[in-house]
């Protein structure tokens, strides 16, 4: 077997494994719109299927790393390629938390809309800050599938706005339980929520600095923004 076909046969498995990543985001994606939606909605039966879809997301994440470690031990890949394979690995355990994130957002929207406690506290901003959460994982996959450092260095810079959100809708939530005590219970829930959501716009941003690792070589994790845009420079 030339080296030239061995080296096609190589990039072949690199397209498959990304192609696997790619749809597992997609399967996540999906789940964080319907754990939204049964927020807003307060539905029990949209909430059912997100809490369904986490054995499939698990599933996915061990039949990625069973081929990563395939791979792995039969390429031996360098440089580049093992870092591709390493983030590849990094970003499906990152992809399988948003899936468990977005089955707790499920489960709690499942107990208000059974219980009614918190309808009337503002879940209108939680939701505003979920769709900021999942639009960046949105983006943060596309930049994944072009191997995008300029995106991937604006998803970092966006993730301080869902944090600033969350920021802000702690404070509110403080504000009604010192208003009305009678809103503690309820407005902690809320509190659980706001967290996940957070945690989404966290991974989201763990994935744009795998990919500065995978292009440049560079691990930004915990660098400053200067830092940052050094490396990719």
């Amino acid at each position: 077997m030339s080296d030239k076909h061995l080296s096609t046969q190589f990039d072949a498995e690199l397209n498959n494994v990304s192609s696997r990543v790619m749809e597992l985001g997609g399967l996540v994606e999906s789940q964080i719109r319907k754990a939204i939606y049964a927020l807003a909605q307060f539905s029990t039966e949209v909430a059912d299927e997100v809490e369904a879809a986490e054995q499939q997301v698990n599933a996915m994440e061990v039949e990625i790393d069973r081929e990563l470690a395939s791979i792995i031990g039969r390429r031996q890949p360098t440089a580049r390629d093992l870092r591709l394979l390493l983030a590849i690995s990094k970003t499906t355990a990152n992809l399988e938390r948003v899936g468990d994130e977005s089955a707790k957002i499920a489960r709690m929207a499942k107990s208000i809309a059974q219980s009614g406690s918190a309808r009337q506290l503002p879940t209108l901003d939680l939701r505003v800050s979920a769709d900021l959460a999942s639009g960046l994982l949105r983006k943060a996959l596309d930049a994944f599938a072009r191997l995008d450092t300029a995106a991937a260095v604006s998803i970092l810079k966006e993730d301080d706005l869902i944090d600033r959100e969350f920021d802000g809708f702690v404070r509110k939530l403080i504000t009604y339980m010192m208003e009305d005590p009678r809103t503690i219970s309820s407005s902690l829930d809320l509190l659980f929520l706001a967290k996940a959501i957070e945690r989404i716009g966290d991974h989201a941003k763990n994935i744009a600095e795998f990919i500065i690792y995978i292009v440049k070589g560079a691990d930004v994790r915990h660098a400053t923004m200067e830092q940052v845009e050094s490396a990719v420079q």
